[in-house]
């Protein structure tokens, strides 16, 4: 038998919120298959099981788990599960925080340690965080809907009513004859999550402009040989993006209530989606990255996508988003704009690699109509001027 460890995510928690097991209690898994995911106070995390095994659960969802904590057992075929162990003090007291015990008992979501600690400097109400209509609330999550009040305030709504028990859903369901649906993975959730807060707290317009790629996807071929690494258009774009910092830094800015927060530097997120879900993995100052290290790293980002094995600081810190939709059928697409975020560039690619529309979504609070217009034509020029 094999214990599985709550393990060390970073050096600036004391202890993490497990907020989904990813496998059923007495199921059979295999080494290195995700089995929970965590919340940390930066981003969420998959823990693996270190061995193959009969999978049981120590610990609830929702708990406070610390660094070194039991929280499951891997039971090799034929050995016995160990009898249930008292919980020590101090994970006693780190399973429940006031905050999530009170959302839970009130029939709201789970509020996570510093997504409680962000609402209460913000002034967010519990009744607001129930409304979100999500399992466990986040950081992104606070700070989404208290820019959304301040950019359009109304009142406040009321406490929810309590949710219908399981046995009560699956009578209900039984009754009228709803089927029942197939849960959506994990990846897919946390994307429900950020487009449905997208479109409830980012007044998102769209402009798109076309562009001759002809000549840059010859260019990309060229670039190949030379860097040795492979180039397209997802590695050419994040290089001409990032090149547009200095004269448009409002496209890669945050907001706060009604100001502006600019980045320093360009922190470029690309999209990448292998049929298992989507991942926008980080360029962290893509500026100063030269073609050899953009490819470098967009490859190394595709491999961790097929296995989900992206650190913590891969997923983190985007300020402006590039997706892409190469399929040489696509021939214009709509991005949403990422919570945090202003902008998200959609790149197509049609077969006969000519013309391409390539849309910018972008948040109007922080850019303008004509704003937007003028940074897709320099980035058209910059573009075009490849050959």
């Amino acid at each position: 038998m094999a214990e599985l460890l709550m393990p060390k995510l970073n050096n600036n928690d004391t202890d993490y919120v497990l907020t989904a097991w990813l496998v059923e209690d007495g199921e059979a898994v295999t080494e290195g298959q995700p089995v929970a995911e965590v919340e940390t106070s930066k981003a969420s995390q998959e823990v693996e099981a270190e061995s193959a095994g009969t999978f049981r659960r120590l610990v609830r969802e929702g708990a406070r788990c610390l660094p070194g904590e039991v929280i499951a057992e891997l039971v090799a075929e034929g050995a016995r599960p160990s009898l249930p162990r008292p919980p020590t003090p101090a994970a006693t007291a780190a399973s429940a925080p006031p905050a999530a015990s009170a959302a839970r008992g009130s029939g709201g979501p789970l509020v996570t340690r510093p997504a409680q600690e962000l609402a209460d400097r913000l002034g967010v109400t519990a009744a607001q965080l129930a409304a979100l209509d999500v399992a466990v609330v986040r950081t992104e999550d606070v700070q989404a809907l208290a820019d959304a009040r301040a950019a359009h305030p109304g009142p406040e709504p009321q406490e929810p009513a309590a949710a219908p028990a399981a046995g009560e859903r699956a009578a209900g369901e039984q009754a009228t004859g709803k089927r029942r649906g197939v849960p959506l993975t994990r990846v897919q959730k946390a994307v429900a999550r950020a487009v449905e807060l997208s479109h409830r707290t980012v007044p998102a317009a769209y402009t798109v402009v076309r562009m001759d790629l002809g000549p840059a996807l010859a260019r990309a071929r060229e670039l190949t040989r030379e860097v040795r690494r492979p180039v397209g258009l997802a590695e050419l774009f994040v290089q001409r993006v990032a090149a547009l910092h200095a004269g448009f830094p409002r496209f890669f800015s945050s907001i706060d209530g009604t100001t502006a927060i600019e980045a320093e530097a360009p922190h470029i997120g690309v999209t990448v989606d292998l049929g298992e879900g989507l991942y926008v993995p980080c360029l962290h100052d893509a500026a100063n990255l030269t073609l050899r290290d953009i490819a470098t790293r967009l490859t190394a980002y595709r491999i961790a996508a097929t296995k989900g094995g992206f650190d913590e600081r891969d997923l983190t810190g985007a300020n402006f988003v590039i997706t892409l939709h190469t399929d040489g059928d696509v021939v214009l697409a709509i991005p949403f704009v990422f919570p945090g975020t202003a902008c998200a560039l959609a790149v197509t690619a049609p077969s006969d690699g000519t013309q391409a529309h390539i849309g910018l979504a972008y948040d109007h609070r922080l850019i303008n109509g004509r704003d937007a217009a003028l940074f897709l034509k320099a980035l058209k020029n910059s573009v075009e001027g490849l050959a």
